[in-house]
């Protein structure tokens, strides 16, 4: 049978009206079905790239997928070689002259995602086909050098999904199978490969990461840096971009104790803030300032976000280092924690902290007094005002008696008492910015408030030093972890206090309770989708947040995170007591046995496939049996039929009944043999339901033949 008689429909079978769009694409011949039906998913392929593309090239493969899909729509002849060589030769160059290069991952993904496109141009034989999907299937792919994410695999599994069918489409060449079907069996056959899949994820030995490219470390990630000039920190707070999670093994600490300390900042010129340089080695031996806990330990796990700086974040203070693996950690004298190099992947450690705490030395005495004339060091010729307002409250006779601690005292009754504001833009600083904060705007950010706070006790002869990092945080209410962003970025001073040793102080709580008190942020007013979201539930958009989140923690933790280490973890539980990955190849290696014995197994047993036609078929002879009537086991439709004219109708009470039934097995008949089109399945399932509720009205108890 020809293609054209297979699509034709039987005269006199029922033809949907036509109405509208759907009709119209389901008579559409087979071939521009299945165009354009790859063309969408070859679309869904190329979509989720197209922010790290240039401009033209998603223009152009756009286009090239419109120029496609207009051509099988109005059934007209592909172009012609020379325009595909022409704009292969086109699209080269554009690639050069806008990444300077064919080589490396950008221009490398502009090139796959044009080329892609334009391959569609020429399908005309079974080959160019399959070349359109494996290329697709090395696009999707691409995918993972950009996210690794949750949402981006889902994306790409959705894609794949498609990619799948349209491949068993086109492996039915004959008749006119719906996509519906083939959709079915890509499914299908993907969830038989999944215990594969899954055994080789698990059992495979690790490498490193396959989606990292030394280019990825250059890139610039937003976030702190080893500098603080006043302002920058306000920037973050716009920046909703995840830095850490931290789940606890207890009850959690209260907010005002969650402080993760990152750099912290102790030589000033008058404009930026920056740590004070110390030789490596005097550095690791300042590092014997011991930290001495006052109260019971706090233990936690860190799940640190790849932040392209090599500081370790921890509540203040732990007393022994993380372990990381493959990577050497170490404690500055200022209590900040180190990695080797800059942290490229996520790291995840354990961490014990005491929140309650003593940072000594108490006194000062040899290096540490070199340390603390540093820590009261400032520019000449800035902020003048402010080394005045210093020198006027160390006039206070009170002040001066209290030391040190009445200095402190002094500066936060200033910032409670006299109308300083907490604001995410402050106006301009000028050259003395904390002139200005104390005397002019009166208003700041946090770290307008930390640095004019530590500025004012060093004029007081007070040590003081900025420290920054991350303060609060949101509590995930499905899962309980503490997620820590970027928006959670903050600086606070530290001020060194004889016979006490290095206190924390927080001069934001002075001019703003609720940010250290709450979970109170200041944020942008929320887009017209969120506050219609607000209107509905005010609960709602908070939690959808946090359970695709929570699924985030869970995808990261048993997926992305799932390294050499927690390998051994496992053979470790099935009693291997040093495991390698000899190991794991063994193990490897038995499960493939396994899964091959288990298939060939499969395929020699004599499996019989029913149909369902011969099911329903075999269903209505046992029922007519178990009723009297002398049904041959091979009778068919036509056969029965006979049967129930020449003994059923005898009886009136069930000829309308019988009658029924015959109309049902002729139906069902005529869809084996001459199925309706388009959908022929749909129409033999109706037919099967019919036949069944015939059936059942015939069979009613009381009736005999």
């Amino acid at each position: 049978m020809s293609a054209a008689q297979d699509h034709a429909p039987e005269a006199g079978a029922h033809r949907p009206r036509s109405l509208g769009f759907r009709p119209r694409a389901a008579t559409l011949p087979r071939e521009t079905r299945d165009t354009l039906f790859l063309l969408l998913v070859i679309a869904a392929v190329i979509a989720p790239h197209l922010p790290h593309i240039p401009l033209w090239a998603g223009a152009a493969a756009a286009a090239a997928l419109a120029w496609r899909a207009g051509l099988a729509w109005m059934q007209r002849p592909l172009p012609s070689r020379g325009w595909l060589i022409a704009l292969t030769a086109g699209v080269a160059a554009l690639t050069v002259y806008s990444q300077g290069t064919l080589l490396g991952r950008d221009a490398g993904l502009s090139l796959i995602v044009v080329m892609l496109a334009l391959k569609t141009l020429e399908l005309r034989a079974r080959r160019d086909a399959m070349v359109v999907f494996f290329l697709g299937f090395f696009t999707l792919l691409t995918h993972f050098f950009y996210s690794q994410s949750l949402g981006t695999a889902a994306a790409i599994v959705l894609a794949l999904w498609g990619l799948l069918t349209a491949l068993v489409n086109a492996h039915l060449p004959l008749g006119r199978p719906s996509l519906k079907m083939a959709a079915a069996m890509a499914l299908k056959l993907t969830l038989w490969g999944t215990p594969v899949m899954l055994a080789l994820f698990v059992l495979f030995p690790r490498v490193a990461p396959l989606w990292g490219l030394p280019a990825d470390a250059e890139r610039a990630r937003s976030g702190l840096s080893a500098s603080m000039d006043v302002g920058n920190i306000a920037q973050l707070v716009l920046d909703d971009t995840l830095v850490m999670r931290v789940r606890f093994d207890g009850p959690a600490p209260a907010q005002p104790l969650l402080y993760f300390r990152g750099p912290v900042l102790s030589a000033y010129d008058g404009r930026t803030w920056r740590p004070t340089p110390v030789p490596e080695r005097a550095d690791a031996e300042r590092s014997g300032s011991l930290v001495q806990p006052l109260g019971a330990p706090t233990g936690y796990e860190v799940t640190l976000e790849p932040t392209r700086q090599p500081w370790l974040f921890a509540l203040e203070f732990p007393l022994v280092l993380p372990q990381l693996p493959g990577l050497l950690t170490r404690r500055t004298a200022d209590q900040q924690w180190l990695a080797e190099r800059p942290i490229q992947e996520r790291q995840r450690y354990r961490v014990v902290s005491h929140l309650e705490h003593r940072l000594g030395p108490s006194t000062a005495q040899g290096h540490e007094r070199i340390a603390l004339r540093e820590a009261v060091a400032l520019p000449p010729g800035y902020n003048p005002r402010t080394l005045e307002l210093a020198a006027e409250l160390l006039r206070d006779p009170a002040v001066r008696a209290a030391g040190a601690r009445g200095a402190v005292d002094a500066a936060l009754d200033r910032l409670r008492r006299g109308g300083y504001r907490y604001t995410l833009e402050p106006r301009p600083a000028g050259v003395h910015a904390a002139d200005a904060f104390w005397f002019d705007t009166r208003e700041g950010f946090c770290e307008h408030i930390a640095s004019a706070f530590v500025v004012l006790m060093r004029g007081m002869d007070v040590p003081a030093r900025v420290v920054t990092g991350y303060q609060g945080g949101t509590f995930n209410s499905v899962d309980g972890v503490l997620e820590v962003r970027q928006s959670d970025a903050h600086a606070w001073a530290e001020v060194w206090i004889e016979g006490e040793g290095w206190l924390r102080v927080d001069p934001t709580a002075a001019v703003a309770p609720s940010r250290i008190g709450s979970f109170q942020r200041l944020a942008l007013p929320a887009g017209a989708v969120e506050s219609t979201l607000l209107r509905l539930s005010p609960t709602l958009l908070q939690r959808l947040r946090d359970g695709w989140r929570a699924l985030d923690h869970a995808w990261n933790q048993w997926v992305l995170d799932y390294t050499p280490q927690r390998q051994f973890d496992l053979l470790r539980r099935f009693g291997i007591r040093e495991p390698d990955s000899r190991d794991l190849g063994v193990a490897l290696a038995v499960v493939a046995t396994v899964a091959a014995a288990a298939t060939a197994w499969a395929g020699a047993r004599p499996w019989r496939r029913r149909d369902p036609w011969l099911a329903t078929l075999e269903a209505c002879r046992r029922r007519l049996r178990r009723m009297g009537y002398a049904v041959p086991p091979q009778a068919t439709p036509r056969a029965l039929i006979q049967t129930l004219q020449t003994k059923a109708i005898e009886h009136p009470a069930q000829r309308e009944a019988a009658l029924r039934l015959c109309a049902a097995l002729e139906a069902l008949e005529r869809e084996r043999y001459a199925p309706a089109m388009p959908e022929p399945g749909a129409a033999r399932a109706h037919a099967r339901s019919n036949l069944r509720h015939a059936l059942a009205q015939f069979g009613r108890p009381g009736f005999r033949p």
